[in-house]
């Protein structure tokens, strides 16, 4: 018989796909690189750290509790790292927006 903290745990485990699917549907369906970065970073940490989350809740008492949240940490530091570093190479090999990077377009003075 399963116990309330198991059934919190597959819950949050749900939770935590459910969120990792609509940050991947988000990927794919943004346009540019730009706009990817935000589901490529948040929903997806999100995510995992439910999913981490509801498996420390199913594997109470068990010795892999800290690798779990050893990856969680590690995930929750290093995400922002990433989606900065993204942007930034966005920026200056100019994958923007439809020309919003790009040197064919008027600069906002008029030259």
């Amino acid at each position: 018989m399963t116990t309330v903290l198991e059934l919190v745990g597959h819950v949050l485990i749900l939770n935590g796909s459910v969120i990792s699917l609509t940050a991947a549907v988000g990927i794919v369906r943004f346009r540019d690189t730009l706009s990817r970065m935000h589901p490529a970073t948040k929903p997806q940490v999100v995510g995992l750290l439910f999913v981490l989350g509801g498996a420390m809740l199913i594997l109470r008492g068990n010795v892999d509790i800290w690798m779990l949240a050893l990856a969680g940490m590690f995930m929750v530091l290093t995400a922002p790292v990433i989606a900065h570093r993204v942007g930034r190479l966005a920026y200056r090999e100019q994958l923007g927006r439809d020309g919003l990077l790009s040197g064919d377009e008027q600069s906002p003075d008029g030259s």
